[in-house]
């Protein structure tokens, strides 16, 4: 029997037992379905990443402080110290000590309630200096940064996030009006563009003052020099392991430490941030991956238990087939074939079930769905292998089979 032959004998034998055939490809297509959509999450879970990555640039360093242990010795987390100040943002800023630095922007943060009139809101005021704009690459939809010249006088100046400003002015024009914290008036200068692919409510959700402002009439405190954190812009994406030894050295240097172990201060890139959080994306996948894979293994005990009772109930025509001739590599041949087809009629179904529900998906839950051709190729390969692989025992017990005691089968 020639290959076209077995094909065409194989189809009319799973087209013969329709509901029999989709029940058995049934558990095929869930499993396929669930690789073709958990593999889409997670491309599309690590591509919103490295869209925010992207957005707030990927040659930024970002330095923050030392842990603290108070007198009971409990230790607090990195950035519980005062550990950084204004004086390591200047040196950073040296050509002298960093030259594969381009711009360095001190922050000083803390969590506030801004008012207008009857409205409040709490927000992340921010104190720092012009330079904060170039380092974030943000711009402003209306009005203008901070200046040198805000920071010299200590200005009652603030630029609001789009999202603080939405909700202190209820969409209104913020520019040219004024906002309250603590009975001290602010006017609005400027409202920063918003980062459109950003999850972070912080990123849109801020206020921005100058760092003498901060310091001096804002919030103070008992060290006004420190700073939460200092954000480092490397000349380049390509120089950014340069900023980041020179950096660390010229930090290790002012703070008199001798040794990278006893370091006071951390330096995070935002490639690192983006490895991290794809490492829990990429756990998350191969935990729903599993999933995907259990249910294929169920489909393909489905395609055994089908292929064992059509060898049970085509006894007869095996018997007669080989008693006119048919070899027991023909048999093996046309059955091996018969579970191939419902292996690659659930993988197709499965695949096409897959792109609706990626289609289907984002308009019901917050979540992006990005196709992989390989993965969808790979699934519907993976459908025949297991149609193969199931297969392999019913087509066996159907080659063995003496023509004499087949015949004789009632």
């Amino acid at each position: 029997m020639r290959w076209r032959d077995t094909v065409r004998t194989a189809t009319e034998a799973v087209r013969t037992h329709r509901l029999r055939s989709a029940l058995t490809m049934l558990g095929i297509l869930i499993g396929i379905t669930a690789v073709i959509l958990t593999v889409g999450l997670g491309n599309g879970a690590k591509a919103d990443v490295r869209d925010q990555i992207n957005e707030l640039g990927t040659n930024i360093l970002v330095v923050s402080p030392g842990s603290t242990t108070d007198s009971d010795g409990l230790r607090g987390g990195f950035g519980s110290a005062s550990t950084l100040t204004t004086q390591d943002a200047a040196a950073l800023a040296s050509a002298d000590n960093a030259p594969d630095v381009q711009a360095v922007a001190a922050v000083t943060s803390s969590s506030v309630s801004l008012v207008n009139g009857d409205t409040n809101w709490t927000t992340t005021i921010m104190g720092t200096t012009p330079s904060w704009q170039e380092v974030r690459s943000r711009e402003v939809t209306s009005g203008r940064f901070i200046d040198q010249d805000d920071v010299d006088d200590a200005a009652l100046v603030v630029v609001l996030g789009p999202d603080t400003a939405d909700e202190l002015f209820d969409g209104g024009n913020a520019v040219g009006q004024t906002v309250t914290y603590d009975g001290t008036s602010l006017e609005v200068i400027g409202v920063l563009e918003e980062l459109s692919s950003s999850e972070q409510t912080s990123n849109n959700d801020l206020a921005i003052v100058p760092e003498s402002t901060y310091a001096e009439r804002l919030v103070g405190g008992s060290d006004r020099n420190s700073v939460s954190s200092i954000y480092v812009k490397a000349s380049s994406e390509g120089a950014l392991s340069a900023a980041y030894q020179e950096a660390d050295a010229t930090l290790l240097n002012l703070h008199g430490i001798t040794s990278a172990d006893d370091a006071d201060f951390s330096i995070a890139t935002q490639e690192s941030i983006l490895t991290a959080a794809s490492s829990v994306d990429k756990t998350m996948t191969v935990m729903l991956g599993g999933i995907a894979v259990i249910s294929l293994l169920v489909g393909g005990i489905g395609v055994m238990n089908i292929m064992l009772v059509s060898v049970t109930e085509r006894i007869r025509e095996i018997g007669l087939r080989k008693a006119i001739g048919a070899r027991p590599r023909n048999i093996r041949r046309q059955f091996l074939v018969e579970a191939s087809v419902l292996g690659l009629a659930g993988g197709l179904l499965g695949v096409l079930l897959g792109i609706v529900g990626a289609v289907l998906l984002p308009r019901f839950a917050d979540a992006r769905v990005i196709l992989s051709v390989p993965a969808s190729l790979l699934a519907i390969a993976m459908a025949i292998g297991i149609g193969v692989v199931f297969g392999v025992y019913p087509a066996s017990r159907a080659a063995r089979l003496a023509p004499i005691d087949a015949l004789r089968n009632e």
